[in-house]
């Protein structure tokens, strides 16, 4: 699935949740809260393909899925830049981190990087909107 096939599918998945939460009229805090993985893992199986087996993405107690793609992330479908004949697909906008190659291209491990599971980091990012939180992501390819 390419980047933007998931963005697209994720941000409805996370609007549809939301949708139901505001018209509860829960506070935003409240909504941040519903997205933590011991609920969402039981009242929202579907939002992550991990649930169905009640694993997380990150080993942290308190994980925390309202942003599950962190606002730092940075993607272009036909890659973003080229390294030694390598498609850069994807990359971090505050650390360089871990990255991982495929065929021909290479792309952001962001298995290490707990940032945007913490609820502060949520709060502090917060957005009803998804896509708004997300708004930097899509990057222009350079190539």
């Amino acid at each position: 699935m390419s980047y933007d096939k998931w963005f697209n599918a994720h941000a409805q998945k996370h609007k549809k949740i939301v949708e139901k939460l505001q018209k509860s009229n829960l506070s935003d805090n409240e909504i941040v809260e519903y997205f933590y993985f011991d609920n969402m893992v039981k009242k929202e199986i579907d939002f992550c393909p991990l649930y169905k087996d009640n694993k997380k993405c990150h080993d942290i107690d308190e994980l925390n899925c309202y942003l599950c793609a962190c606002p730092n992330f940075r993607f272009n479908d036909e890659g973003i830049s080229v390294y030694n004949e390598f498609k850069i697909l994807s990359k971090c906008d505050i650390n360089n981190g871990e990255k991982f190659m495929g065929k021909d291209v290479i792309h952001q491990d962001c298995s290490t990087c707990t940032v945007p599971h913490h609820k502060t980091y949520a709060i502090k990012n917060f957005s009803l909107d998804w896509k708004q939180m997300m708004k930097n992501v899509r990057v222009k390819s350079k190539l």
